[in-house]
């Protein structure tokens, strides 16, 4: 499974996202770019520790679900988004994107992190899960943008 500390797998994610544009339609979904490009924020975030949200353990997704979160099976398309991370909003690409390849950098540098903070759902992951994790995610939604 590739991770987003490798640093080859950063620069594959840093040129996709570079590819998008304004004009980037999904090809599924109800999110347009923008709404995308925050939405893919809230991993990182959660995993830096500056995301906001306050989302509560869930026993039954960490017993069915997490596994799903580092492994190599793609996740399908139209999955169901926890409420809190929907993005329904009008935002603004540029910005969005410059956030979110900022993240992703910030994320990246973490690679030789030995402890991390509890995923507020699915508990504990392991450095190389987390790594997983956010190249899984950003990787599911760059597919629903082409790139």
């Amino acid at each position: 499974m590739k991770s987003l500390f490798d640093p080859l797998v950063l620069n594959e994610i840093e040129s996709r996202i570079n590819k998008l544009s304004t004009d980037s339609s999904a090809a599924w979904g109800k999110m347009n770019v923008s709404q995308m490009l925050h939405h893919c924020q809230f991993p990182l975030k959660t995993a830096l520790r500056k995301n906001p949200l306050t989302l509560k353990p869930n026993f039954l997704a960490k017993l069915f679900f997490k596994k799903s979160m580092y492994n190599d099976k793609p996740w399908r398309k139209n999955l169901p988004t926890h409420s809190k991370l929907k993005v329904v909003e009008t935002k603004e690409f540029i910005p969005e994107k410059e956030i979110l390849l900022e993240l992703v950098a910030k994320f990246s540098n973490q690679r030789d992190k030995k402890e991390w903070e509890p995923h507020p759902i699915f508990g504990k992951f392991t450095n190389e899960q987390w790594g997983q994790l956010q190249y899984k995610h950003l990787d599911h939604h760059l597919q629903q943008f082409d790139v």
